[in-house]
């Protein structure tokens, strides 16, 4: 991804003063480390009457998936060929934008102490992005720009120069020119649109890119007459998200309108009395959703198997109803930590009569597994190498049979939307796979199919419509006819 910023100046405005206002002296070529890949900046031609700096942004695509969805972790093998097939090393789109922000960060809050007259000032502007994709078209890159002040050249690249009876690709070479904009307005400009004309973005929108969106569009979006699609695609039309935006820029419309501050305007609720609610974590919302599955399956021994640092055991003991909890994990480091979050040496003898820390590996059967109402695989598998997950299956499946038995694993199909997660990357270093929702529901399927159970499939977090929950959980309950069957083999 290649970008440019370019001005002229005089001897006593000299253009090499954009060094000062970007902070990247004109003499380097200085290299940075984002999420995405390697961004660097560096200066074709720096002197007094015209200076460019350059932004590359160097996406390696190959890499991203050799550590994330190739072969062995990440996901399916054949899921993978779209990871090496794609534009993102190549035009300009919400990783770019990131990279200016990260990047150019006190430039596009207009900071600049070595030269403050400078970077409150205009000044004569030449940005060139030679392939930007723009769904909408050549006119809607001059809906969105043009009323920004700039003058606007879009020329739509070809998708073959060679045949050019195939049309035209959805990628346009942008050049935009002004002379009455300031260096931080041009950056926050593209800031937010760059990801609007791809209408796309590379990681998870979370509640907080509402107030990226205001900040990077005060003093223009207000006023914006291609407002709403700005809005809409910025949030990557998350219609809950994008109505706080909205109503949130009506208040500063009608605030400017009124010539008064948004707290005027906005004060139908006393300030001691609001409270800001915190989302609630994704590993809480996971606990919370295996509790309530085994409350419904009505278990009483649960095993927790994998059971780390014992958090799940914890929440397990506040509940009377279950009367017996064994926490069960291949590592003794991590059952020494459960032991201690849970006081075992300080729990009084009620309490701990419900409670026992056991270590076994699920790759092997053990008779101790066998005769508890349910089992948890609370975020194990994905840790185990895909050809030892048959031994898990029947270990657990086979041997133990369990009542119940909850899984949770994460959607890989989700990670798009973690905005600190690189593109291409499993959430955790010690994942061997993630899986899409089909392909985790066609194991459970198989498991419960060779194992005589029935498989419910239930989504933990926010359910986007799009890519689906970020953890998936499947509940499998043994069949009627297998609990009868089962019943009568310990009777005999």
């Amino acid at each position: 991804m290649f970008l440019t910023i370019s001005t002229t100046g005089t001897p006593e405005l000299p253009a090499t003063d954009l060094g000062f206002l970007l902070h990247k002296h004109p003499e380097k070529a200085q290299a940075f480390s984002t999420s995405y890949g390697q961004a660097y900046v560096l200066y074709p031609e720096a002197d007094a009457g015209r200076c460019t700096a350059a932004l590359l942004l160097e996406v390696d695509a190959v890499a991203l998936v050799r550590r994330g969805k190739g072969k062995g972790r990440g996901g399916a093998p054949d899921a993978a060929l779209a990871q090496y097939v794609n534009d993102r090393p190549y035009a300009a789109s919400s990783l770019l934008a990131v990279a200016l922000s990260a990047v150019f960060s006190s430039a596009m809050r207009g900071v600049c102490n070595a030269r403050p007259e400078r970077a409150a000032r205009p000044l004569p502007l030449r940005i060139e992005v030679p392939a930007l994709p723009a769904r909408g078209g050549t006119d809607l890159v001059q809906k969105l720009f043009a009323p920004l002040g700039w003058t606007v050249t879009a020329q739509p690249v070809a998708l073959d120069a060679e045949f050019p009876e195939w049309g035209d690709s959805r990628y346009v070479s942008l050049v935009l020119e002004s002379e009455t904009l300031t260096l931080a307005e041009a950056l926050r400009h593209l800031y937010v649109l760059l990801p609007v004309l791809d209408d796309a973005k590379h990681y998870w929108v979370a509640p907080d890119e509402v107030d990226k969106l205001l900040r990077a569009g005060e003093g223009w979006l207000p006023a914006h007459p291609q407002q709403k699609l700005i809005t809409s695609r910025y949030l990557s039309r998350r219609w809950s998200l994008t109505r706080e935006a909205m109503e949130r820029l009506e208040l500063v419309r009608l605030a400017e309108a009124d010539d008064s501050d948004v707290e005027e305007i906005d004060n139908a609720v006393e300030p001691e009395t609001e409270t800001e609610e915190k989302p609630t974590p994704l590993a809480v919302q996971r606990r919370d959703a295996i509790v309530e599955a085994l409350k419904a399956s009505g278990a009483g021994r649960v095993l927790d198997l994998g059971c780390g640092q014992g958090q799940l055991v914890q929440a397990l003991l506040k509940d009377t109803r279950f009367t017996e909890i064994v926490g069960v994990d291949v590592s003794m480091r991590a059952l020494t930590i459960a032991a201690r979050r849970l006081k075992l040496d300080r729990m009084g003898e009620r309490q701990s009569s419900r409670v026992q820390l056991f270590q076994s590996s699920l790759a092997y059967t053990d008779n101790r597994l066998k005769g508890y109402d349910a089992a948890v695989l609370s975020e194990v598998i994905e840790h185990l190498d895909l050809p030892r997950l048959p031994a898990l299956e029947y270990a657990v499946f086979g041997a133990a049979r369990p009542r119940t038995v909850v899984v949770t694993t994460p959607n890989v199909e989700y990670n798009v939307r973690w905005e600190t997660l690189p593109a291409g990357h499993v959430r955790h270093g010690d994942h061997r796979f993630e899986w899409t929702r089909a392909e985790f529901g066609e194991w459970a399927a198989k498991v419960a199919g060779r194992h005589g159970y029935e498989v419910e499939f239930v989504p933990v977090g926010p359910d986007d419509p799009e890519v689906g929950p970020p953890t998936q959980m499947a509940v499998f309950s043994m069949s009627t006819a297998e609990q009868t069957t089962t019943k009568e083999a310990k009777a005999a």
